[in-house]
C-alpha cells in the first residue's frame, strides 16, 4: 500500500506551545506540505494563530520561476487575495452603517439608479449575494479584457447590459459585481479611492504590515506571480489589471496578515457585535461577505479567494481564539482539501497524511472502478475502463490516465485532477482546484 504518516498524538511527534494546551503536530504538517511541494501540487505560505500568536508557519515554491532564475517565497511573500477582499469591503459597509451614512435597506437607485432594478437592490441584498446583478466576470469577452484597465463607468456598463440573473432578493448566488458596486459606493461616501479608504479604516487601524489594495506585481515588493503545473512545468499566468476588481478583489496580503485581519474582525476591533451578528448571520447558505465552514462539531467563519491562479483561505474558530490562512500561487491540489487537511492534523484526527506517492495497481485491483458514472443534474457523464493495469477515464471525448494513490484515491497531474471512487456505494468524486463533482455509477 501507499507509504504514509500515522499521525499518533504521542508527545516524541508533537511540538508544544508554551502558553497553550493545544499540541502543534509540526512533523504532521511539515510531512503534508514537503509532499506537496515534492509532487509540484501547491506552492505558498501557511499560517496558523491561536490567541492572535502565530504557533505553526510553513512556506513551500516561488515567488518567481524564470527560464535562469527562481526566487523561493517566505513569510513575507504577498499574494493577491482575490474574493478574500470582499470581507474588507463588507466591513468598512458596517462602519458606514454604524456611523448613519447608509442603512442595509437603502436601494442602490440612491447611488447608481441607470443599473438593472436599482430601486429594489438593497445594501443588504448586495452583501449576501442577493441582487440578481449579472457576475462581471462571466462576461463572455471577460478573458479578452481581464488584463487591460477599466473605468468605473465602463465596468457598470457591463453590469447594466447583461441580463439580470433572478429578481432581486428572490434567491442568493454568487455575484462580483455586487461586492465591486459596494466599492463603489464606499467611495462616493467617502470622497476618496477605494485603496485610501481600505488603508484608513482598515490596514492602518489594526495595523496589517503587508497588505494594500494591488497594483502590477512587483517582486521587488516581495509579490508574487502565479502560476499553472502543465506538462510538468510552470507557466506564468497572465496578470489581472486591479482596476477591473476594486473591492470585489483587488487586496494583496500575506497569511499572517488575514490572520490578523480576521482576529481583528471577531475581537470586535474593526465594526461592533451587533453588525458582526449580522454579518455572520446565513440566508441560504450566504453571510454579508463572509461564509461558515463546518468542521466536525465546530464551525469556522471566513471568505476564500481566486483570481489567475491564486488561491486563498482564511478561517477563524472563535470558541478557539484559532485562526488558519492559506495563501497559494499555484494551486494542483484543492485548496479546500488542503485546509481540511490541515485541520485533520491541527485537531489530532486520526488518519493518514497524504504522500501522494503513486502506487501499482493490477487489472483485478482497477476491477472494481470500471463502469459508467453520471451526474443528471450537473450533465456530466463519464466512462471509466482498465486497459491491463491502467485506469482510464474519458468524458466529452478527452481521455485522462489515472495514476493510482491508494485508498481508491487517483490523479491526473497533467490536468490537475484528482479522483476519489467510493465502491461501496458506486460514487465517484472527481475534484479540481475550485470544484467537486459528485458523480453515480449507472445512474
Amino acid at each position: 500500500m501507499i507509504k504514509r504518516i500515522l499521525i499518533i498524538a504521542q508527545l516524541a511527534g508533537l511540538s508544544i506551545i508554551t502558553g497553550f494546551s493545544q499540541a502543534i503536530n509540526k512533523i504532521g504538517l511539515d510531512s503534508f506540505f514537503n509532499a506537496l511541494q515534492k509532487h509540484n501540487l501547491s506552492m505558498g505560505s501557511l499560517v496558523i494563530s491561536k490567541g492572535g500568536t502565530t504557533i505553526y508557519s510553513k512556506t513551500i515554491g516561488y515567488s518567481l520561476i524564470e527560464e535562469n532564475e527562481k526566487i523561493p517565497s517566505t513569510l513575507k511573500t504577498k499574494y493577491r487575495v482575490g474574493s478574500i477582499s470582499k470581507m474588507f469591503t463588507s466591513v468598512m459597509i458596517f462602519q458606514l452603517i454604524e456611523e448613519g451614512k447608509i442603512s442595509l435597506d437603502m436601494t442602490l437607485d440612491k447611488y447608481f439608479p441607470g443599473l438593472p432594478n436599482a430601486g429594489r437592490i438593497t445594501i443588504g441584498n448586495l452583501l449576501n449575494h442577493r441582487s440578481g446583478l449579472h457576475d462581471y466576470t462571466e462576461d463572455p469577452h471577460f478573458k479578452e479584457w481581464m488584463d487591460k484597465p477599466k473605468t468605473h463607468e465602463e465596468l457598470l456598463g457591463i453590469i447594466t447590459n447583461a441580463k439580470p440573473d433572478y429578481e432581486p432578493n428572490k434567491r442568493a448566488s454568487y455575484s462580483s459585481s455586487n461586492y465591486l458596486i459596494l466599492s463603489y459606493i464606499i467611495e462616493k461616501i467617502c470622497g476618496q479611492p477605494y485603496k485610501d479608504v481600505v488603508d484608513k479604516r482598515i490596514i492602518s487601524k489594526i495595523g496589517l504590515e503587508d497588505t494594500y489594495y494591488g497594483s502590477k506585481i512587483d517582486v521587488q515588493k516581495n509579490e508574487c506571480f502565479s502560476y499553472r503545473f502543465i506538462n510538468n512545468r510552470w507557466q506564468k499566468q497572465t496578470e489581472t489589471d486591479m482596476s477591473i476588481h476594486s473591492g470585489a478583489g483587488s487586496i494583496v496580503s500575506t497569511p499572517a496578515d488575514l490572520t490578523k485581519f480576521i482576529r481583528a474582525l471577531f475581537l470586535n476591533k474593526l465594526i461592533s457585535k451587533k453588525s458582526l451578528t449580522k454579518m455572520t448571520t446565513l440566508i441560504d447558505g450566504y453571510g454579508m461577505g463572509i461564509f461558515t465552514f463546518p468542521f466536525l462539531s465546530k464551525t469556522a467563519f471566513g471568505h476564500s479567494g481566486k483570481i489567475e491562479e491564486f488561491s486563498t483561505n482564511v478561517r477563524y474558530f472563535p470558541e478557539d481564539s484559532l485562526a488558519i490562512s492559506y495563501c497559494a500561487n499555484c494551486q494542483v491540489y484543492s485548496k479546500d482539501d488542503i485546509m481540511d487537511e490541515v485541520l485533520n492534523i491541527y485537531f489530532n484526527i486520526p488518519h493518514h497524511i497524504p504522500t501522494f506517492e503513486p502506487v501499482v495497481l493490477n487489472g483485478s485491483q482497477l476491477e472494481k472502478y470500471v463502469g459508467e458514472y453520471s451526474s443528471s443534474q450537473m450533465g456530466i457523464k463519464v466512462l471509466c475502463t482498465k486497459d491491463n493495469d491502467v485506469l482510464k477515464l474519458e468524458t466529452k471525448g478527452q481521455l485522462f490516465i489515472l495514476e493510482a494513490l491508494g485508498d481508491d484515491k487517483f490523479m491526473n497531474k497533467r490536468y490537475g485532477y484528482f479522483f476519489e471512487f467510493k465502491p461501496s456505494t458506486n460514487e465517484l468524486i472527481i475534484k479540481e482546484t475550485d470544484n467537486s463533482y459528485y458523480l453515480k455509477k449507472g445512474e
